[in-house]
This record gives structure tokens, sequence and C-alpha cells, in this order.
């Protein structure tokens, strides 16, 4: 591999689920993967929750912030290599065109920042969603991308999904 792979998570606001995403893809693939994450109508700012797991994490606090999937179609934004929608209403979403034709996938997640019931349910349903990611970013990471045609690899993305989300 020459470069690292880029790998973009989409949500609508850009402040929970997808910061998550960028956070767990970069930190647990020590350089084989770059994370962003972006959102079709994003908050403005990353949940403190979201900013205090990216922490644990080790992840660069001055890397975050909720920002336009619009900066990823600009003239000299990274090159996807994999883009991944983690809410239902982003996957519905009308996305802008990405240069190189990057593979797609969608793994959904139930809004963390939606929890009404306290501070700890609400840590508990980001908890929640950090694993669910987690576990599918460390199997994206088994995976021989290098040997991958474009089609198996999105095949494998969707599988990764629907493994985990029986």
């Amino acid at each position: 591999m020459t470069r690292p792979y880029n790998i973009l998570f989409l949500c609508t606001g850009n402040s929970a689920r997808s910061i998550l995403g960028e956070a767990l893809a970069t930190t647990l693939s020590h350089g084989r993967f770059i994370g962003y994450s972006a959102g079709s109508t994003p908050r403005g700012e990353v949940h403190p929750i979201a900013r205090e797991l990216a922490k644990e994490m080790g992840y660069p606090l001055e890397m975050l912030r909720s920002k336009s999937w619009d900066e990823f179609g600009l003239a000299g934004a990274p090159v996807m290599d994999f883009i991944i929608t983690v809410c239902d209403s982003a996957a519905g979403e009308e996305c802008p065109y990405w240069p190189g034709h990057p593979a797609t996938a969608h793994w959904g997640f139930m809004d963390p920042a939606a929890v009404t019931e306290g501070d700890e349910a609400m840590w508990a349903a980001f908890r929640k969603v950090e694993m669910g990611l987690r576990n599918r970013i460390e199997l994206l990471l088994d995976l021989p991308i290098d040997k991958l045609d474009d089609l198996q690899i999105k095949d494998e993305l969707h599988a990764i999904h629907h493994k985990l989300n029986k």
C-alpha cells in the first residue's frame, strides 16, 4: 500500500456517530486508514460525549469539528476510498458526487444524542454506538483490501454490517 485509505463517515448532523467513526478508524488502524466525518446539515459542534470518547481513544481533539460533506467534494479535498453512512436519514439523502468512485455502505445506528432518559442512558447509548462501529471497523481492518476488486470491497462493507446486525 502506497498511502493510507481514506474513509468518510456521514451523518446528518456530524456531531456524534460520524465523529466516533472518524476517530475509531484513525486510531484503530495505526495509519492504515485516515478517518474523516461530515454531515449534510452539520450541527456546527461536536457532542461533548463524542468528544470525550475520542479523547479516550487518543484521537487529537483539535481534529474534531462538525463540518459539511460539501467540503469533501471541493478541489483539493482528500479523495475517499470508502464512504459509510451511519444514520438512516443521511443514507436516504442525495449525496454529492464523490471523486474517485469510493466504495459505499450503510452502517446505521440510532442517534445516541437523541436519548432523553438522562446522562447515564445517553452515555450507554454512545458506548453502544462506539462498540458497534469499533466491531465493524475491526472487521474492515481484517480484510485484504489491496487484493479485492471494487465489487468485492462493496460486498464486504455491506456484509460486515449485516453480520453484526443480526
